[in-house]
């Protein structure tokens, strides 16, 4: 008879995701992030920047939470 292993239960994670997301694949983007190079970061700001497909637009950061909330709601 094999003696009894105990396995630590793993603690919930308290954080709320959004859609689609949950703890490893934000620890992933957490982890893209801080090994990035300067260089690396300017290349991938300055691609987003001139991508056809988006704009970047300049708001007051008191509008953010409003901003925040319509997109989700649109979002679904």
């Amino acid at each position: 008879m094999k003696p009894a292993t105990r396995r630590a239960k793993a603690k919930p994670d308290p954080n709320r995701y959004p859609k689609g997301l949950n703890r490893d694949k934000v620890q992933k983007i957490i982890d893209h992030y801080e090994n990035q190079t300067d260089e690396e970061a300017i290349a991938e700001a300055e691609a987003a920047y001139h991508n056809p497909a988006t704009t970047m637009i300049e708001v007051p950061i008191a509008l953010l939470p409003k901003i925040h909330k319509l997109l989700a709601k649109r979002a679904g």
